[in-house]
């Protein structure tokens, strides 16, 4: 199947942009129609608001000092909630809603694509089977004297149906025409003559397919015709009318993602609420995440105790530097791209975006060690060398290739690292031949290399230098004022700059949504994290 979809404007490409749809994937703009309707002429400023108040209301929160750092309460006992069976499978429809919805904001590649059971799998084969006695058996009533077309009649009404779906409000006469020909009533009565010609009806199908398909599916309908099988020919058919709605789909995904995500804050946050009702707990993972960086954060910025005359003096209560919401949610973004897999739970609010941070985790870790082999390798040849653009580009590329797909935290880097070294000193030898300098010696060459393997140590000077400032780096994106024009890269990070840019636009995006669509969920948690005396007052006066 082809993996793109035409979005031409002649009459074939315009697709109904709701028809064809799952329920899931109607339902969502249906139920903004009027939001979306109204966002050109300004009154969406109401949504505007919505979206803004996850930020505003962190910020709320006040930078009074803070009395301590207390752990929320946990559930009381028996508040576990347990679910039905309906309610496990609405829980899990809303899930698949939320899932959807945010894919097709986040991910502007996001497509439906044809399902394909892996070769020798037992979904293929029990697939296989069963329309393998599903056509022998529609080809023996085809083939009985006289021949029983009961079946055939069904599969007619199904493509009927079909055909009428990827119809426009405007093909009037094409409607008619196909309930013309396709008069289901008249059919039977034919069969009852024997007086159905099946292959007539089928050429007009393909007739109407033609017509109806997106040019990318020309080829397919062509084939269609070359077919003289009957059975083969239904096959067939259902095959490409089935790509056809996936071109349905995806032409009104790419159609609606501009109103999706205006709406998108408020219908994800709704969601996710309607989820947390049914499972008050739903939020227990994203407490520890953020209580874990407000430790963190409130332990970084406060003095350590102090040793006098043998006696430990902590610092007086009052005087404790209250750390920000923001600053304690940065921390707690930042967690997750040191976060091994296996070492903690993934926060609620963030179980949608986490194949998407593991991969910007991935290249991080990936660009703290290509930003490491640079350094080294800069710092043993010399800037003559390196003022060769081309020569910094190649090993950039050369270091990326072998890196690609490893795990960088496992054994098997340090054997990459001395392939690595021997491509950069082959390199650095090319480079110093066409610059006209003398060759390297070997013990220059082997001190090169080593250091290059050296990276793979646990502690290495040097990387542990460009992790950090990586890390700095993403931090300050996450700053307000730096989350339109990201700040350049600096302190040796220059020659990798244009990736990690790229990087940080990517992480900037993710947080971005996620401060959107659950700020209000963050600030309640954080409030009781870190004004837990505010908490209590509040819980006395409501009594």
């Amino acid at each position: 199947m082809s993996k793109g979809f035409n979005t031409t404007t002649n009459s074939r490409a315009h697709i109904k942009c709701c028809v064809g749809l799952p329920e899931n994937l109607r339902k969502f703009p249906n139920e903004q129609v009027g939001g979306m309707a109204d966002a050109g002429n300004g009154s969406s400023s109401g949504n505007r608001r919505a979206m803004d108040c996850a930020p505003q209301e962190v910020e709320q929160l006040p930078d009074h000092d803070l009395p301590s750092l207390n752990k929320p309460d946990p559930p009381a006992p028996g508040s576990t909630q347990v679910l039905s069976a309906a309610d496990v499978m609405e829980v899990a429809r809303g899930v698949s809603d939320l899932t959807i919805a945010h894919e097709i904001v986040m991910n502007k590649n996001f497509q439906l694509k044809e399902l394909v059971f892996p070769s020798g799998s037992l979904e293929h084969k029990v697939k296989e089977i069963v329309h393998k006695v599903f056509w022998d058996s529609l080809r023996d009533q085809l083939s009985a004297n006289p021949p029983d077309h009961t079946q055939a009649i069904k599969l007619l009404q199904e493509i009927k149906e079909a055909l009428l779906t990827v119809l426009l409000p405007s093909h009037g006469r094409l409607k008619a025409l196909i309930e013309e020909v396709l008069d289901m009533e008249l059919i039977h009565q034919g069969a009852k003559h024997g007086a159905v010609d099946v292959l007539q009806l089928v050429r007009f199908i393909l007739d109407m397919m033609a017509m109806l398909c997106a040019p990318i599916r020309d080829e397919e309908v062509q084939r269609l015709r070359g077919l003289t099988d009957t059975v083969d020919l239904f096959k067939e058919i259902f095959h490409v009318l089935d790509l056809m709605k996936l071109d349905m789909a995806n032409f009104a995904v790419f159609s609606l993602r501009p109103h999706l995500q205006h709406q998108s804050v408020e219908y994800e946050r709704g969601k996710f609420q309607e989820l947390l009702d049914k499972q008050p707990g739903a939020l227990n993972d994203t407490t520890v995440w953020l209580q874990t960086a407000a430790a963190e954060v409130t332990t970084s910025k406060n003095p350590k105790p102090s040793v006098v005359n043998g006696l430990s003096t902590s610092p007086v209560k009052e005087n404790l530097m209250v750390p920000s919401p923001t600053m304690v949610l940065n921390q707690a973004y930042m967690n997750l791209l040191r976060w091994s897999s296996d070492d903690y739970k993934y926060p609620e609010t963030l179980l949608l975006d986490r194949a998407r941070l593991q991969e910007i985790q991935a290249n991080v870790v990936q660009l703290g060690v290509i930003a490491a082999i640079l350094l080294v390798t800069g710092s043993v040849c010399g800037s003559a060398v390196f003022s060769c653009e081309a020569f910094v580009d190649r090993l950039k590329r050369v270091a990326k290739v072998l890196l690609e797909g490893l795990d960088l935290r496992c054994s098997r880097l340090d054997e990459v690292l001395q392939d690595i070294g021997e491509q950069v000193q082959q390199e650095v030898g090319r480079t110093l031949h066409k610059l006209g300098y003398s060759s390297w010696s070997n013990d220059k060459a082997a001190s090169l290399k080593g250091q290059i393997a050296g990276i793979a140590e646990e502690g290495n000077p040097v990387r542990t230098i460009t992790d950090h400032r990586i890390m700095s780096f993403l931090e300050s994106c996450l700053s307000p004022m730096n989350q339109k024009s990201a700040p350049s890269p600096a302190g040796g990070l220059a020659l990798i700059a244009e990736e990690l840019k790229a990087v940080s636009r990517q992480l900037v995006a993710v947080i971005h949504h996620n401060r959107l669509v659950y700020g209000p969920y963050y600030s309640r948690i954080l409030k009781k994290l870190l004004l837990p005396e505010t908490e209590a007052e509040t819980s006395i006066d409501s009594r």
